[in-house]
């Protein structure tokens, strides 16, 4: 996701211009190109993971249904409707002990126990 959002920000105005011919609005463009590199980065540094799983799984929501569905599943849908199951389960489950955010709650709660 989070090179898809880089490749989608490099490239504004091409991403406004498709979004433009699929019938959305130009501010849908810029939203998706953030959630997509935003939430990837995140995702990789493990902080965030919940919500930025449940927003990547609204962008591919929109992808499936507003570009990809026409195409079919082989070439088409498959790989965004995969990266909406990675995303449905992280929302759900988060990303535990391999998630930043946790190693460093679990060595704040390490700390005030020994404190």
């Amino acid at each position: 996701m989070l090179a898809h959002g880089i490749q989608k920000l490099g490239g504004i105005e091409s991403t406004v211009a498709m979004f433009e011919k699929i019938g959305q609005p130009a501010w849908l463009a810029y939203a998706t190109a953030i959630i997509e590199a935003a939430g990837g980065a995140f995702l990789i540094l493990g902080i965030f993971v919940v919500p930025s799983a449940i927003l990547l799984g609204l962008t591919m929501i929109g992808a499936i249904v507003l570009v990809k569905f026409q195409m079919g599943l082989i070439g088409g849908y498959e790989f965004p409707l995969s990266l909406l199951g990675l995303s449905f389960i992280l929302a759900f489950t988060g990303s535990k002990k391999f998630a930043i955010s946790e190693v460093l709650l679990n060595k704040n709660k390490e700390i005030d126990q020994h404190s």
